[in-house]
């Protein structure tokens, strides 16, 4: 089924779509979990970079450099940098996956387990002055146009498809100071959920982190992999896997090669006991090769 066919055909049909062009192995689909919230369109998901920041946490700064690199980084590491994997649907998972980053946009009426970002994603680009067909901008607060994988791959070959798949591919950078940014917004929080005597132990391992040349990059793709750690629903056995995990199951480090190969050392054992306290029929098992070698790339 053709997105158009779901959208005001009348009102797409006056506008033409562009974009501004930034300067500028798939590994297997992010995760087969099933959602359990129901959608509720994300209006004030957007991150800032205005967060304010106590004394002892490192504010983030990114230079261009850094920004260029980690681009190309996730973009391979989530598409193998093939433009046709931008977009993609999973067959063990109930929504599409879109962007270098594969953001989760889940269709109307579907139940969310995981962090929706695709939406906050749209509005970001807005705010930073790229013009966005109108059928994405009315789609961004009702849902994913496709209401099954079926319908997208029915869609795959629609102009609008190829629409959005060009947007994806010429915004890389902006995506990824969308991750910035919402790492940005997510230290004091993440530092803020922790009981106090847990909280200098996981600021003093993010600040050697974020002190260390080539640190951010692990930080950005891992909040954008398996996301922050804090919402309730993203955990198995009462024990989640995002960033605020990993930070926790570090020991403890100081500026230097040792604190990233230390952060992907406890990002790949935060994950192996995710998977054992998965439920056995969704196999996640299968995962963990693929988790590790993206993991891997975070070292010095």
């Amino acid at each position: 089924m053709s997105i158009r066919l779901l959208l005001n055909l009348s009102i797409i049909s006056l506008l033409t779509s562009a974009c501004t062009p930034i300067n500028p192995s798939l590994p297997e689909a992010t995760d087969p979990d099933i959602g359990l919230e129901p959608y509720v369109p994300q209006q004030s998901t957007i991150p800032t970079n205005t967060t304010p920041y106590p004394q002892d946490i490192y504010k983030p700064k990114l230079s261009t450099q850094e920004l260029q690199r980690i681009s190309h980084q996730i973009y391979l590491n989530e598409t193998s940098a093939k433009p046709e994997n931008l977009i993609i649907w999973s067959p063990n998972e109930e929504f599409p996956s879109l962007g270098i980053g594969h953001f989760i946009w889940y269709p109307a009426g579907r139940f969310q387990r995981f962090d929706e970002t695709f939406p906050a994603l749209i509005g970001y680009l807005q705010q930073k002055g790229i013009r966005l067909p109108l059928w994405l901008i009315n789609a961004r607060f009702k849902g994913a146009p496709w209401p099954n994988r079926t319908a997208f791959l029915r869609a795959k070959n629609d102009p609008e498809m190829r629409e959005l798949t060009r947007i994806l591919l010429n915004t890389k950078e902006l995506q990824t100071l969308f991750f910035f940014d919402r790492l940005h917004e997510t230290i004091p929080q993440i530092a803020q959920s922790v009981p106090v005597q847990q909280r200098q132990h996981i600021i003093n391992n993010y600040n050697a982190l974020a002190q260390t040349q080539g640190g951010w990059y692990p930080l950005i793709d891992y909040i954008n992999f398996k996301g922050k750690g804090l919402k309730k629903t993203e955990r198995y056995a009462g024990e989640g896997w995002g960033l605020l995990q990993v930070l926790q199951h570090m020991r403890p480090v100081k500026p230097g090669k040792g604190a990233i190969n230390e952060f992907s050392r406890a990002a790949k054992i935060v994950l192996q006991r995710r998977v054992r306290n998965s439920p056995r029929a969704s196999n996640e098992y299968r995962w963990i090769p693929g988790w590790n070698k993206r993991l891997d790339t975070y070292k010095l």
